[in-house]
C-alpha cells in the first residue's frame, strides 16, 4: 500500500497567524472601510476559521485598531525619519515627499488610514498623524520666525496649515497619481515658499538639484 504524501501545507506560527491576519484585515479595510468589512470575510480569506481571528484580536474593532495604530506609527516613522536638513525650505520638500511616497508605496495602508471610522477618536487616525507632524513643524518654524523677528506663536497657526496643504494634495494624488510625485512636492514647496505672488514657472526640488 502506497504511503500518503505528507501535507504540503505548513502549519503558521501563532505570530505568523496574527500577522497574516493583519495583512489580510488590511486589504480589506483598504477596499471596503470599517463597516463594510465582515469578520467572516477576513476569516475566509486568510483561510481559517472566524473562532481564529476572534482568539487573536476580540472582534472586528480590535482587529482595525492594531490596523490603524500600525499604520499611523509608520507614517509618522517616515515622516520624521525624512526630516533631516537644516534648510526650513528643504524640510518642507522632504515632508511632502515623504508623505507622497508613503501614498506611492503602501497604498492600501493610506486608504485605511483616511478612511473615517465611528470607532476611533482624533488619537488614533489620520488626523493624529497630521497634528504629530504639525508639532514638529512647529517647533522649526517657531525659531525660524524668531530669527527673523516674526511673532513666534503664530508658528503654529503655519504649521497646521503647511501640513494640512501636503496632506490634502496627498488624498487627491492618492486616485490620480499624476504628475510624478517628485513633480507634486515641487509645487507645493512653490505655493509654500514662494506664495502665489512670486510663483515658479517651473519649480524644482533643492535637494533633486544638488545630486
Amino acid at each position: 500500500m502506497p504511503a500518503a504524501k505528507p501535507s504540503s501545507r505548513v502549519r503558521m506560527s501563532a505570530a505568523q497567524r496574527r500577522e497574516q491576519l493583519i495583512a489580510t484585515a488590511r486589504q480589506i479595510f483598504a477596499e471596503r472601510g470599517f463597516d463594510a468589512t465582515s469578520i467572516e470575510e477576513v476569516a475566509a480569506r486568510a483561510k481559517v476559521s472566524k473562532p481564529v481571528v476572534y482568539e487573536h484580536f476580540g472582534g472586528k474593532e480590535g482587529l482595525y485598531a492594531v490596523v490603524v495604530d500600525r499604520e499611523v506609527r509608520a507614517l509618522l516613522d517616515r515622516i520624521t525619519t525624512a526630516l533631516t536638513a537644516g534648510h526650513p525650505r528643504e524640510l518642507l520638500e522632504q515632508a511632502a515627499l515623504a508623505l507622497l511616497s508613503y501614498i506611492e508605496e503602501e497604498t492600501s495602508g493610506f486608504r485605511v488610514l483616511v478612511r473615517e471610522s465611528p470607532l476611533l477618536s482624533a488619537t488614533g487616525n489620520f488626523s493624529s498623524v497630521l497634528n504629530d507632524v504639525a508639532h514638529q513643524v512647529e517647533h522649526i518654524l517657531g525659531a525660524e520666525f524668531k530669527s527673523r523677528g516674526y511673532d513666534p506663536k503664530l508658528a503654529e497657526l503655519y504649521s497646521q496649515a503647511l501640513v494640512g496643504m501636503v496632506a490634502l494634495t496627498g488624498r487627491w494624488w492618492l486616485e490620480v497619481r499624476r504628475p510624478r510625485k517628485e513633480t507634486v512636492a515641487a509645487h507645493l514647496v512653490n505655493l509654500a515658499w514662494n506664495g502665489l505672488s512670486h510663483l515658479e514657472a517651473q519649480p524644482g526640488l533643492i535637494t533633486v538639484r544638488g545630486r
